[in-house]
């Protein structure tokens, strides 16, 4: 064999080559492994995993190797003490090699540029998979990822020339304390991510004052405080996600989209979730979080505001809970707000982003026959999920820093939440993950009964807000534009910048990033964007100026909070927040 320059590569680089290339190949026969016994445990006939095309495999190994060779002529001609040529180079963002001790050792120059070739290999191979089915290939190329991140040589004490220096410098004391990190967080049960001292809920996050004004036993309603001596007639209804802790909407007063629209002069209440216990909440379904969640919420918001029609929210997952409740409400002849907003939501499950690609009969199956008809998903589990989506900033950089360096996780209102997880009912998540990422049928008119009724979500005709995220890997953006294509009133759609939260969390005052705005609405998303305008700033904002054209007439605001129907029952942010999983 010989590399690009003609030179005959040693005998020992074939080896690596050939090593190399039937790790690739024990990889993807372990992944077929898998795939039929998934296939088996869910009844479903076991079908084998194809492979590239000839052609295709060929070529792809072709460049492999003439990389390989030029890394190995570069690495042998590269003088002592100088950086040698670059023959292959991370991806934008990724920090792993960034330290200079990575380029200034010819070998761990060497592992260094060897590990993306090989990673680039694999993810080559995982793309040019002949698989049919959408699904399965996301899959493939999902545990693809997960396999190459583990993999890397940041991962390893004996392969992380970081470590070794910290561990040199500190004469030990980095092992030791790393090892003291690794202890505290096996008793935790989960990865350090932040300083969990430096926060408490209450005393620095979640501080917009207010007071609960109701509760039943799966939500507190928050009522805030106005902040305004005039307020919008029209209050406005918050409801947060079920799978993590409402404050990532009143983190802290500068990032806070609750204190920011209590601001702008309206009356805001907010579901707070409870974190349903194992031994007592894991019966909920979804009907009862229609129920108990939004419906209630609803009636309680109108009593004590004396506004049939409020405005309402709805972020994430909230956001299909909250738009079924409003199908259910309008399947009973009524008229239950005046406005609809929607943050990364989707009514649509085509194409359900990363984690629909987890999602198949076989985990759907396995997840009802664990806990379908009673029992929790632990929240833990779930956070785990979550993080190994963005692996290296979530998980592995974390092992890395708490572990091999003996670092402690510097203090980070963000990360506290992403930690803060919360348990869900099984039979309330099984329901979900069928009905919605797996078959799709939300979209579909009449395919669902909730409470009793058959929905169709083209009912909810309201005048709507449709917000989502450019970079967002949970709630892709062009899926969330399919809302439109849904629901039956008037949409607005604004695309911020960034991702999931980033995204949507982008304080005004800060003036950070951009959004998009257009005034047409044609079915694909693709055609929207192409008439885009760009504008930079938040897009709160934006969003504040339609709800204000939604809020009715300016009345003065209520000095009193609840009602006599409805006293205050504890200081906000309330105490179903603070529940741990």
């Amino acid at each position: 064999m010989s590399d690009t320059t003609g030179k005959q590569v040693p005998p020992g680089m074939q080896a690596i080559l050939a090593a190399g290339q039937a790790m690739a190949q024990g990889f993807f026969d372990a992944l077929a492994r898998q795939h039929v016994a998934m296939q088996d445990s869910s009844g479903v006939a076991a079908q084998k995993l194809p492979m590239p095309e000839t052609e295709v495999m060929a070529s792809l190994q072709k460049v492999f190797a003439e990389k390989h060779a030029e890394l190995w002529s570069s690495m042998l001609a590269r003088t002592p003490g100088a950086a040698g040529p670059a023959v292959v180079q991370p991806e934008p963002g990724d920090k792993r090699f960034a330290a200079p001790e990575w380029s200034e050792s010819p070998v761990f120059d060497y592992m260094r540029q060897a590990y993306l070739l090989n990673a680039g290999f694999l993810r080559q191979m995982a793309d040019a998979m002949p698989i049919a089915d959408g699904r399965a290939k996301a899959r493939m190329q999902f545990l693809t990822r997960q396999y190459i991140d583990a993999l890397s040589p940041s991962n390893f004490a004996a392969t992380n020339p970081e470590f070794i220096k910290t561990a040199v410098e500190t004469k030990g004391e980095s092992i030791a304390r790393g090892i003291q990190n690794l202890l505290g967080d096996l008793e935790k049960g989960r990865i350090s991510m932040t300083d969990d001292a430096a926060f408490e809920i209450g005393r620095n996050l979640a501080l917009t004052p207010g007071s609960v004004v109701y509760e039943n036993e799966l939500m507190q309603l928050i009522q805030y405080a106005p902040l305004t001596e005039k307020v919008a007639q029209t209050p406005l209804l918050i409801v947060p996600p079920c799978i993590n802790k409402f404050y990532i909407m009143d983190l802290q007063p500068e990032n806070s989209l609750v204190r920011f629209v209590v601001e702008q002069g309206f009356t805001v209440f907010l579901v707070s979730w409870k974190n349903p216990r194992p031994d007592t909440g894991g019966h909920y379904t979804w009907d009862d979080y229609l129920d108990k969640g939004p419906l209630a919420a609803l009636e309680v918001v109108r009593s004590i505001t004396r506004v049939k029609k409020p405005n309402v929210l709805g972020f994430c997952v909230g956001g299909t809970i909250l738009t079924s409740a409003l199908a259910v409400a309008r399947a009973r002849g009524e008229e239950p707000v005046a406005s609809l907003t929607l943050m990364t939501t989707l009514l649509d499950f085509s194409d359900a982003g990363e984690l629909g690609c987890l999602v198949d009969e076989a985990s759907v199956t396995a997840r009802e026959a664990a806990i379908g008809k009673g029992g929790v998903l632990k929240g833990q589990e779930l956070a785990n999920v979550f993080s190994f989506l963005r692996a290296n900033d979530l998980v592995w950089q974390y092992v890395v820093g708490n572990y091999l360096k003996g670092n402690k996780p510097v203090a980070f209102d963000l990360l506290y939440w992403n930690s803060d997880s919360t348990n869900l009912p099984g039979p309330f998540l099984t329901w979900y993950l069928r009905n919605m990422y797996l078959e799709n049928n939300l979209r579909v008119p009449g395919k669902l009964r909730m409470l009793g009724h058959k929905v169709d979500l083209g009912k909810v005709d309201v005048p709507a807000y449709l917000m989502a995220a450019r970079e967002d890997h949970i709630v892709p953006w062009k899926s969330a534009y399919l809302a439109r294509n849904v629901l039956g009133g008037d949409t607005t759609f604004v695309l911020g910048a960034s991702g999931h939260i980033a995204g949507a969390i982008n304080p005004a005052s800060k003036n950070r990033r951009s959004y998009w705005t257009a005034d047409v609405r044609p079915a694909d998303p693709d055609e929207w964007f192409e008439s885009a305008a760009e504008h930079k700033g938040s897009w709160w904002l934006h969003w504040a100026e339609w709800l204000r054209g939604h809020g009715g007439k300016e009345v003065a605001a209520r000095g009193r909070l609840g009602s006599t129907k409805y006293e205050p029952i504890e200081p906000a942010p309330g105490r179903y927040v603070k529940e741990r999983s």
